[in-house]
Parts: structure tokens; C-alpha cells; sequence
């Protein structure tokens, strides 16, 4: 497994990525509040790692994100997803976070790009990855 931590200006971890090949996904945990900086930079190391290998799953989870990313939305719809499309992505696996404003911020994200790829939401981990296991790589 290959992994990436990502800091903010302060050192508080807001992001890690690993890549599990056993598993044939890419796991991201999103942690804290997050901004639009904070998101394309998640996002892009994203695209490098697809890019450099592919795979077709992603594990987002963010069980520990904090508030909502309205704001990341437009770019996530308008540049990340051809990007990750081009580089791959076919399954995202998401866990929604335990608030209110994580979740209404993915389900606005889902409304403009769920159909691009097959999209689903879990509220825990384990049947995310189950979900995950019963796809073709």
C-alpha cells in the first residue's frame, strides 16, 4: 500500500489517500472541515494516482469530516470529474459524514455528477468496502 498525507499550513492532517491493491481501490479519509484549496488539492493527488495506476474504485470516507463543501462542488462537477472519468474512476464508494451539511453538500455533489459513474452511499465503512469487493476491477 502506497500512501499520501495531506497538511494544512498549521500541520493538522486533513487528508490521507492510500492506495490498497490487495483490495484494487483507493481509499480516501477526509478529516476536519474542509475549503475549496483543501479539495482540488485532495482531488488532483487523486488523478496523479489513478493516472500513475489505475483503478476504478475509490473509498471516500468521511466519517470524520466536519461541515459542508458546497463551495468545492462546481469544481468537483466541472473539472475533477472528466479528469477522474479519463483516469479511470468507475465506482465511488462514499461514507457520509455524521453531519448534516457533509451530507446535504454530497448529495448536491451526487445530483450533478451521479450518473457519470456508479455513485453509492453508505453509512458505515464495512458495507462501503463490501459494496466495493462485489465489483468487477
Amino acid at each position: 500500500m502506497s500512501a499520501l498525507t495531506f497538511r494544512r499550513p498549521d500541520g493538522h492532517i486533513y487528508l490521507t489517500a492510500e492506495r490498497n491493491r490487495t483490495e484494487g481501490w483507493i481509499y480516501d479519509h477526509w478529516i476536519g472541515v474542509q475549503t475549496k484549496q483543501t479539495v482540488m488539492e485532495g482531488g488532483l493527488a487523486y488523478v496523479d494516482m489513478l493516472r500513475a495506476e489505475p483503478c476504478p474504485k475509490l473509498l471516500n470516507d468521511h466519517q470524520e469530516l466536519v461541515g459542508r463543501f458546497l463551495e468545492a462542488n462546481d469544481w468537483i462537477a466541472q473539472v475533477w470529474t472528466p479528469l477522474i472519468i479519463q483516469a479511470g474512476l468507475r465506482y465511488f464508494a462514499h461514507v457520509l459524514s455524521p453531519g448534516i451539511f457533509g451530507q446535504l453538500s454530497i448529495k448536491d455533489l451526487h445530483q450533478r455528477i451521479g450518473t457519470q459513474f456508479e455513485m453509492q452511499f453508505f453509512e458505515d465503512i464495512e458495507a462501503a468496502k463490501d459494496w466495493l469487493r462485489s465489483l468487477p476491477n
